[in-house]
Formats: C-alpha cells, sequence, structure tokens
C-alpha cells in the first residue's frame, strides 16, 4: 500500500491543490521478477471528504483509513475542500462540485489504474463533507454508485428567512430551492429517472445534528431509496468517524 500526495493544476479551481492518495501495490513475485496483476488490475475507489476546517490529511492523521483500505484492497482519494461545502460557488474558480463531481474522478483515473466503472466508484465524507457525499454522489449519480455520510451537515436549510444568508451560499432561502439543498436533489434524481446510489448513514446519538440526519433519513425511504443507517453513543468526533470508516468499508461492495 502506497501513500502518495498530489498536486496539480485544477481547472475547476484555478490553483494547485493537493490531495493524498491511499493506492494499493501488488505483491512483488521474486519467481517472476514483477509485481502481480499490476498491468491488469484497476482498483475499486473511495472519494473521501473532510469536513468544515479541515483539509486532504484529515484521514490519515485521525483514522485508520490507510489500514483498513490496505486490507481491502481499496484506492481512496482524499482532496481538500476547503470550507467550500463542495458545490459551485458564485465567486469565480471556486467550482468546487465540478472538481468533485467531475474534473477529481477523471484526473485520478487518468494519474492511477482506477475502475471506471460506476458499482467500483465510491463517495463518503464527514459533516460538511458528509454533506458534499450525499449531495455530489445524488447529483453525480451516473458515476458514484455508493454514497456514505457520516454526521453529515443537513440542518443548513432548517428555519432560514428571506433574509438568511451564510457566506457560500450567498442567499440562503435560493440555495435551499436549488439541487445545492439535497432534499431538492433528491427530487431531481427521481423525477429525472436516474440511477439511484446505495446510501450509507450514520450519526451519534450525542451528536446536535442527528435530528436533521434521521429527517433526510426517513425521507430517502419513503422515496423507496434503501438506507443503510447506524448510530451508536458518540458526539461529533473523530471517535465516532474512525469506527464508522471501517464499517462503510465492510458496507461496500469489497
Amino acid at each position: 500500500m502506497a501513500l502518495i500526495q498530489v498536486n496539480y493544476a485544477s481547472k475547476s479551481l484555478f490553483r494547485i491543490v493537493p490531495l493524498n492518495v491511499i493506492l494499493p501495490v501488488d505483491r512483488f513475485d521474486a519467481d517472476s521478477n514483477s509485481y502481480l496483476n499490476g498491468k491488469e488490475r484497476k482498483y475499486k475507489t473511495l472519494y473521501l471528504l473532510h469536513g468544515l476546517l479541515g483539509n486532504y490529511t484529515d484521514w490519515v492523521s485521525q483514522t485508520r483509513i490507510q489500514k483498513w483500505a490496505e486490507e481491502k484492497n481499496l484506492a481512496v482519494v482524499m482532496p481538500s475542500g476547503d470550507n467550500s461545502f463542495y458545490f459551485n460557488s458564485r465567486t469565480p474558480w471556486n467550482d468546487y462540485e465540478s472538481f468533485i463531481g467531475e474534473e477529481l474522478v477523471e484526473v485520478t483515473r487518468r494519474m492511477f489504474p482506477l475502475s471506471e466503472k460506476r458499482e467500483d466508484t465510491f463517495i463518503a465524507g464527514i459533516s460538511m463533507g458528509g454533506y458534499g457525499a450525499l449531495r455530489n454522489g445524488i447529483v453525480f449519480s451516473e458515476t458514484f454508485g455508493y454514497v456514505a455520510g457520516l454526521s453529515s451537515a443537513l440542518h443548513i436549510f432548517e428555519d432560514i428567512s428571506e433574509e438568511a444568508n451564510i457566506g457560500l451560499f450567498d442567499n440562503l432561502k435560493e440555495a435551499a430551492e436549488s439541487d445545492k439543498n439535497p432534499w431538492v436533489a433528491v427530487e431531481k434524481m427521481l423525477d429525472e429517472k436516474r440511477q439511484i446510489p446505495k446510501v450509507y448513514m450514520a450519526c451519534g446519538t450525542q451528536d446536535d445534528l442527528l435530528p436533521s440526519n434521521i429527517q433526510f433519513r426517513d425521507m430517502l425511504m419513503k422515496n423507496g431509496i434503501e438506507v443503510n443507517w447506524d448510530e451508536e453513543d458518540y458526539g461529533h468526533d473523530w471517535d465516532f468517524w474512525d469506527r464508522q470508516i471501517k464499517k462503510v468499508l465492510e458496507w461496500l461492495p469489497l
């Protein structure tokens, strides 16, 4: 298993962007003096998003994702999303939605031996990244076959008013009526009869975000979308997410 840091020029963000990549390394065979299956194998891939105030190093430094990915022979791509909520902003060169849902997948597939199959391509995240994973997994459902949101920040469109304005969202009421709102994104996906990704959701019972996560889960299930749900006696913290990312890997078709 290799841990690789990548820096490349992003056209969506118009700057050099960093990411960590966990990449399986095929077993070296001394008899043939070669790596077994190195040329033929295309790895299943998890795009893993950090939360607010985080960056591309969080998952490696705070969890055992590298160990568990190695056990599962899984490639993991961990980008930096700044505090973007992983959607396109009106500010120029901040097209994080395009970066996560299109460019990053295309670029990493060119760089590394990653499977191009939808059923082998997954997205997950925590908190802000949980919101980003669920929302972009739905918007780009033709790319991602499996989506996991842990302690997802799904509360941001609650109790809004005409004057509501939270930074990147410009006008919060306007954003709530667009597919930036995961509820609206689900409606559009169903109306357009697009492929529905498999969904995993989890939240700690001591987390203030639990009610909004339960509401979103219930909405998905009401619309016939199967959800694998888990909750444990934890708060909004890395102890919970470390446990949960292992469960996500056990849930994925690896």
